[in-house]
């Protein structure tokens, strides 16, 4: 037998009427929406029942139970489905009109099954600006309402909240169009939509939606699997959600005010007196670049001699050729030119090609934002983040102009001959630092790819330091990026490995102490010791022979106690990550870099103080600075706004609001303070040894 139950309903749009017992109110020119809640008490899945509802614009239909598959083919039923009609607008022209609904409930069912159907007017279906409103969904009773732009709204934020443990849900942004896409398996058909648990954000302007209109689509997963919870759970309770609409301010008159009518002395470079620069450019062709090998003419000196002195001086160390010091340092300029432009154009690419499916598609779960405060412009989901790099641009180039100044006072004064030229060369050195700063906003458009040049940036800095020093046993450009790509493929497979994998951290710990005995072996020894598979040897042997045979203190006890101070900090990373493992691989490898770096500044400081040298107004002003801005940097850094670590709907429970002119977030004054920062770290590594400018090489002691 067939159980087959035809129910007519009869709504006149825009007036009131009263059918099936419900009594309904509503208002002139509302629009309404109607929905339908069906029941049934069998759980039979060989005959469920079948409710179709016909429309004037389409069709809908269902069965009870409901069945939804998961992971693994998991199957959920459930028992109560409500679903919202498409709804009807009276038209402007005739006014209120009578809409016609047909329910068609049937069942092949060979007895009898109970059910219960009930039909009711949605009082509240629109939603309002500023105005919150809360309901009820679950998998199987979805949920969407209608928002209208209001005259002087040219663009609103959507937040949506639930209060539930953990809800693995969808929140979709759809045109005004019949049927609408509200299931688990639809709803990604149409609009943009984003995956959350706890909170999320959707921007929405007037000018994507020519109706001035749209749906707003709330679904529910039936399992958390999806958005990072655990393996499949169905979810049967209702959720309670919480909905609000902000105006955005008006920033900028192209993306957010109304549519137009037709749319809707460093610096400088020492040679000795008695070897004054021969005529011709430093890049005379004359001059053969510097090979792999020491160049020093060993007839004039012995480097072996020299080096192993107590107290060595500036001139010790400046030997080499002043043509063939430039054109080493020149490479590292050019170098970073190169990394930076086949850097830069992939990820350009990247951030265009994903900007572009996220269009498409309107999958906003591709990419990791602030959605709370994400403000787009053109093909850019969050422009805010792009325009708060304004500052790394600027102040970059401020610093090359303030570089190339004091380059030009340099050429002046060798064409003077003057003999009381700055001791050291900086001009190339910091040049390349500054164009590290150019760069960098392209590279916050993708999460953690930044990182790769912060660690440049922090190893430019201590070879920098190193530099100032020790200029003929400096690191080579080759050298000295051939090591940068090492750290980066270390980073790239700690971040695929470094979760689980415990045998990647005792490898990469083993790697770590190595480096570090090995590094601090050719600083203590200038260079002198060879860095071959037999080092280690060496170093041994020598620690036999000097430490526990003769028990002599050490030669050089300055540099002992730094490379002590620093292999005992490097060895703690080392075991810090080995006993936690922590997720943010490349951060991790950033903290390495950066307590390197402050520890060798720190260094070089005390020693400069112990020197009898001074710290002039200019650089000293740097110095703190440099401590107060990136305290206050580092702050903002650390209010984690997103992870990419985390799915797309866990990652939208860090979103917050925005806390600058209602247009940056934290993330965002990170950027700010943080530009600002470097800026004053390049000037005091241009400005530190400017108390040096008058004093002659071989009264500048070397530590």
């Amino acid at each position: 037998s067939v159980d087959i139950a035809n129910i007519y309903v009869s709504l006149r749009t825009g007036m009131c009427s009263s059918h099936l017992g419900l009594e309904l109110s509503c208002l002139l020119h509302s629009v309404d929406a109607v929905r339908v809640y069906v029941n049934s008490s069998s759980e039979n899945l060989q005959y469920p029942v079948l409710f179709v509802v016909r429309q004037q614009k389409g069709v809908l239909s269902w069965q009870v139970p409901l069945i939804f598959r998961g992971l693994y083919q998991r199957t959920y039923n459930y028992q109560e489905v409500s679903r919202t009609l498409c709804p009807s607008e009276p038209a402007p022209e005739t006014g209120p009109s009578e809409q016609i609904i047909f329910v068609d409930v049937a069942s092949m069912a060979p007895f009898n099954i109970a059910y219960e159907l009930l039909v009711t007017r949605l009082e509240s279906f629109q939603l309002e600006t500023n105005k919150p409103f809360n309901f009820t969904a679950s998998p199987s009773q979805p949920q969407y309402f209608l928002y209208k732009f209001p005259q002087d709204v040219d663009s609103v934020i959507i937040k949506v909240v639930s209060d539930a443990v953990y809800p693995c849900s969808v929140v979709s942004v759809q045109d005004i169009v019949c049927p609408v896409y509200d299931l688990d398996h639809n709803v990604e058909f149409n609009g943009v939509y984003q995956s959350m648990t706890k909170q999320a954000a959707i921007t929405v302007q007037r000018k994507d939606f020519p109706g001035e209109q749209f749906f707003v689509v709330f679904v529910i997963k039936p399992e958390d699997y999806a958005c990072g919870g655990s393996v499949p759970s169905s979810i049967h309770g209702e959720l309670c959600w919480g909905l609000d609409f902000v105006h955005l301010p008006c920033v900028f008159p192209s993306s957010c005010c109304a549519p137009d009518e037709s749319s809707s002395s460093g610096g400088r470079q020492l040679s000795s007196p008695e070897r004054g620069p021969p005529a011709g450019s430093d890049t005379d062709s004359s001059v053969e670049e510097e090979s792999d090998f020491d160049t020093m003419p060993e007839i004039e000196s012995d480097k072996n001699v020299i080096r192993t002195k107590v107290f060595l001086y500036l001139s010790d160390l400046s030997r080499k050729d002043r043509r063939i010091v430039s054109k080493k340092y020149k490479i590292y300029f050019w170098n970073i030119i190169t990394i930076a432009v086949f850097y830069a154009l992939p990820v350009i690419q990247l951030v265009i090609t994903y900007q572009t499916v996220v269009n498409v598609t309107g999958n906003q779960d591709i990419c990791y934002y602030n959605f709370l405060c994400a403000h787009p412009l053109g093909v850019l989901s969050a422009f805010n983040n792009i325009l708060s790099n304004v500052g790394h641009t600027l102040l970059g180039f401020l610093f090359l102009l303030i570089v190339l100044r004091r380059d030009i006072l340099h050429r002046r004064a060798m064409e003077m001959k003057d003999t009381l030229l700055p001791h050291f060369s900086v001009h190339t050195l910091s040049s390349f630092l500054s164009l590290l700063a150019v760069p960098a906003f392209t590279f916050y458009c993708v999460p953690s790819i930044d990182t790769s040049f912060m660690y440049m940036i922090a190893g430019l800095c201590m070879l920098k330091l190193y530099q100032t020093r020790h200029p003929d046993i400096n690191a080579s450009a080759y050298s000295a990026y051939a090591s940068f790509a090492v750290v980066i493929c270390l980073a790239v497979l700690g971040v695929v490995f470094g979760k689980n994998g415990m045998w990647f951290w005792v490898i990469f710990s083993m790697i770590h102490v190595l480096a570090s005995l090995a590094l601090s072996t050719q600083i203590y020894y200038m260079g002198r010791f060879k860095i071959d598979l037999g080092i280690f040897r060496r170093a041994a042997m020598v620690l036999y022979t000097d430490c526990i045979q003769q028990c002599s203190r050490p030669m050089y006890m300055d540099r002992m106690v730094l490379l002590i101070v620093g292999n005992l900090v490097n060895w703690s990373f080392a075991i810090f990550g080995l006993v936690y493992r922590p997720r943010d691989f490349a951060s991790y490898i950033l903290g390495i870099f950066i307590c390197n770096l402050l520890l060798y500044l720190a260094f070089y400081i005390i020693m400069k103080l112990r020197s009898s040298e001074k710290l002039l107004p200019i650089p000293l002003f740097c110095i703190v600075a440099t401590a107060v801005v990136w305290a206050a940097a580092l702050y903002f850094f650390f209010q984690t706004l997103s992870s990419w670590e985390e799915t797309p709907a866990e990652s939208r429970e860090k979103n917050r609001p925005c806390i600058l002119l209602g247009f940056f977030d934290d993330h965002d004054v990170w950027h700010f303070l943080s530009a600002a920062a470097l800026f004053f770290s390049f000037l005091v590594l241009l400005t530190l040894d400017d108390d040096l400018d008058t004093v002659r090489r071989d009264k500048i002691p070397v530590f």
